[in-house]
């Protein structure tokens, strides 16, 4: 809709990189918070956090580079405006994140679980704005709709992502936004009441799982074809990669409730012991 928001001489400053900026600040702040009221320390998340943005960016990209033909029959756009300028694919950023986590979690020696559960809720806080400079750039279009909340694009945000025009599409942009600040608010909600450490990101990991597979078949941009896996599945790359995150999510978060129900459990018989001895 409003792709760029001014001109600085002849450079511009586009919505989307404006609030890709301000989602990154806002998950980090959220994080550092949240660790720092769990008793991790707070220089440590945010070198933490500046090293998973690192990560994320360059996760994104790669996954970009591998599910969009045209980056992979011409490499040479690897260095044009328009890819530095393309925000990537948010699993390949996640995914990278992760991994880049696990590694600096460990060589800090910070508790994985308990530091991971303090980043969930801004990841998702972080998805609400990422999105919304979707919807301002254009892209991640959805399919037409005659539904009375189908958005019609402008010429200017055809020009940078080649959104269709004279059409009302889905707004999957903010069908994701808004379902990631759903998230956001019950994880939050969650984190004071967690049972167990972990229960926080296997949550939201589950949960988005969840929504991005549903979201995808409203969406209508070109996402890329690995190995002909999409036209023989009829599933995008996001879903794929959701599916599998979900399950192991899911599969995790039940292995690690029912541990730590026992756990509770033999504690709660431990003590009981110990006062019919005294």
């Amino acid at each position: 809709m409003y792709p760029e928001l001014f001109r600085i001489f002849n450079f511009p400053i586009n919505t989307y990189g404006v609030l890709l900026a301000l989602a990154f600040i806002a998950a980090l702040l959220v994080a550092a918070r949240l660790g720092a009221r769990a008793g991790l320390p707070r220089e440590r998340l945010f070198d933490l956090g500046l090293w998973m943005l690192l990560a994320a960016i360059v996760g994104s990209k790669l996954l970009l580079l591998w599910v969009e033909p045209m980056y992979a029959a011409n490499p040479l756009r690897l260095f044009s405006l328009d890819f530095v300028r393309s925000g990537g694919v948010f699993y390949g950023g996640f995914i990278g994140a992760v991994i880049a986590g696990y590694v600096l979690v460990r060589r800090y020696k910070l508790p994985w679980w308990l530091t991971a559960d303090a980043f969930a809720p801004g990841i998702a806080l972080g998805q609400f704005f990422g999105r919304q400079g979707c919807f301002a750039a254009g892209c991640c279009w959805g399919k037409p709709t005659n539904l009375p909340w189908g958005c019609e694009f402008t010429e200017a945000g055809h020009a940078v992502t080649g959104v269709p025009l004279g059409i009302h599409l889905h707004p999957t942009q903010l069908y994701e936004s808004f379902a990631a600040l759903v998230i956001f608010l019950f994880l939050i909600w969650l984190h004071k009441r967690k049972k167990f450490s972990g229960q926080v990101i296997l949550i939201y990991a589950t949960l988005y799982a969840a929504t991005r597979f549903t979201i995808e078949f409203f969406r209508d941009d070109p996402r890329g074809d690995i190995g002909g896996i999409t036209s023989m599945t009829g599933l995008s790359t996001s879903q794929l990669i959701a599916l599998t995150i979900g399950f192991l999510a899911l599969v995790t978060l039940i292995v690690r409730w029912v541990y730590a129900a026992r756990t509770a459990a033999g504690d709660d018989a431990m003590k009981h012991t110990k006062t019919a001895r005294v």
